[in-house]
């Protein structure tokens, strides 16, 4: 680490009184005998202890070094990391919690591959390694690695921690896409990884100790954040995700509007409504239920057209479609079921109707925030 620079850490706080200066003063002796500078940015979530106290006097101590901003009401750990991100100054900018279950001085280990010229981001991985560690919590355990997994579908990237707190990034990569970040809570680690993705920026991954505190010491991530992390995950990353989980996703869209399809067509049926009848109608129940899940989880609503290009490009796609629905199921009814011809109708719907609504409804032109 020869070359002078500056290395920006953003700590969100929210009620960490008993750890916020233990804490920074942690993080001050990763400079000792070094060759850069730190700028630490406390973004206080409007704690309701004496936090923002006991932020301000760390300033009093290190004015060079540490700044405070505050929010004038709780938001949460993400719109506090937004707000420190866009406005940190240092060459490389990283996250540091409040509550001293990560070391500091690993942010060296962490540096170096960004120093080198290799990488644009970096993840502290708590899974690389075995080594000594405080063991709590089997299930919280496995929600991080099994949303790791899950966000390695979306996102295509190989990493072991997604939900770890150390992210390091150059400060140009993550100010391109900090003004883009909308989750304000826990949120943030998965909405962050995946447009880390979809920018194509290089990411690395270091081994890091962890210290995990308990529930009862304060920590403060739960189940229902994990729920949001899955949210994140299909919303922002559904429709940059490779081609076989986008297949997957589909899997279940058309699978759903098939069903819709076939059900409607047995319940004309049943109703003793004429078969063309009964065809049209249950083909155009099915392309709605289709058009609002693919808009709720796999395409970006108005990616490339505008809302009426949208709804004329779709409804192109429903009438060749449409068209094929019916000759396939005319045509099979002759030979045999009706069920049956409309299973292999829908079948071919299936594929079709992914093909055009990937390629040209919701097709977009660029997709990454570089």
């Amino acid at each position: 680490m020869q070359k002078k620079f500056t290395l920006s850490l953003i700590i969100p706080c929210y009620n960490e009184e008993q750890t916020l200066e233990s804490c920074v003063e942690r993080v001050m002796k990763i400079t000792e005998n070094q060759q850069f500078t730190l700028e630490l940015i406390i973004v206080d979530d409007c704690s309701k202890d004496n936090s923002l106290l006991i932020a301000e006097k760390i300033v009093a101590k290190y004015p060079n070094v540490v700044k405070v901003l505050k929010h004038e009401k709780n938001r949460g750990k993400g719109a506090a990391l937004r707000t420190g991100l866009i406005y940190a100054s240092g060459d490389y900018v990283g996250i540091q919690d409040a509550d001293n279950e990560y070391n500091p001085m690993d942010y060296l280990t962490l540096l170096e591959p960004l120093i080198a010229g290799k990488a644009d981001v970096v993840y502290g991985s708590r899974y690389l390694r075995p080594d000594t560690r405080r063991v709590l919590y089997y299930w919280h355990t496995w929600m991080n690695k099994s949303l790791t997994t899950v966000s390695n579908m979306f996102s295509n990237l190989d990493i072991t921690d997604m939900e770890t707190c150390y992210k390091l990034f150059r400060r140009e990569v993550i100010q391109k896409i900090a003004p883009t970040l909308k989750e304000d809570r826990f949120g943030f680690e998965p909405e962050v990884t995946v447009k880390v993705a979809q920018g194509e920026y290089r990411v690395y991954e270091c081994a890091i100790s962890y210290n995990p505190r308990s529930y009862e010491e304060g920590k403060k991530i739960g189940w229902k954040d994990g729920v949001r992390a899955l949210y994140c995950l299909m919303h922002y990353g559904a429709n940059t995700a490779p081609l076989p989980m986008q297949l997957l996703l589909y899997l279940f869209i058309g699978g759903v509007a098939m069903l819709v399809n076939m059900l409607s067509f047995a319940g004309g049926q049943l109703a003793q409504i004429p078969m063309n009848v009964s065809i049209i109608s249950s083909f155009l129940i099915a392309a709605a239920v289709n058009y609002i899940l693919c808009i709720l989880i796999l395409f970006r609503h108005k990616a490339r057209w505008n809302s009426a290009g949208e709804i004329f490009w779709y409804a192109v796609s429903i009438a060749i479609m449409g068209a094929i629905d019916y000759g396939v199921t005319l045509g099979l009814v002759a030979i045999t079921s009706a069920m049956t011809a409309k299973f292999f109708a829908s079948l071919c719907g299936f594929i079709g109707n992914f093909l055009f609504r990937k390629y040209l409804v919701f097709h977009e032109k660029n997709i990454t925030i570089k």
